[in-house]
């Protein structure tokens, strides 16, 4: 159950700022307790259950007093709803520092809820804290539903290609 006694972040819509009353969750740093549900939302987004890769991930991103890195998740009254990563990287590509989205997914069953906005627009608050004032993220070109919701976000086009190569 949400704390608000705790330091946390509050959902937010848009830009603006206005009140999510569709996102009834709490949006706060990971904890080790939570590890288990993030493993499990993760896999049933991508359809494979990276348990390791998660544990590797928490303790890198987990850590509290990060400063350019962050993993946030959205409570809800019962279980965790969702999650979002990423971190400051700085002249990547001899680009700008800027935040890096690399995770995020939102529970099946409360998508279309404003979740996902709520994630997004929190860890975009972290990358203002840190510095920041762009945000780019990365997805497959025929993944419509990431597509649509970083759309959906006000994200467009970057200004890199990615190239890649098969190794023998």
């Amino acid at each position: 159950m949400p704390n608000p006694d705790s330091p946390g972040i509050t959902a937010r819509s848009d830009q603006a700022g206005e009140p999510m009353p569709e996102a009834k969750v709490w949006i706060r740093p990971i904890t080790a307790a939570d590890l288990a549900q993030v493993i499990a939302i993760d896999a049933e987004a991508s359809g494979i259950e990276k348990v390791d890769y998660w544990y590797e991930l928490f303790q890198r991103y987990g850590s509290r007093g990060q400063r350019q890195r962050f993993f946030l998740v959205a409570e809800g009254k019962v279980a965790i709803q969702g999650f979002v990563i990423g971190e400051v990287r700085d002249w990547e590509f001899r680009l700008p520092p800027c935040g890096w989205v690399f995770g995020i997914a939102v529970r099946r069953d409360a998508r279309l809820g404003g979740v996902g906005s709520a994630l997004l627009a929190a860890i975009v608050d972290c990358f203002r804290r840190a510095g920041v004032d762009k945000v780019r993220t990365l997805t497959t070109r025929d993944d419509n539903l990431m597509l649509s919701f970083f759309r959906s976000q006000g994200m467009m086009a970057a200004p890199s290609i990615p190239l890649e190569r098969d190794l023998e």
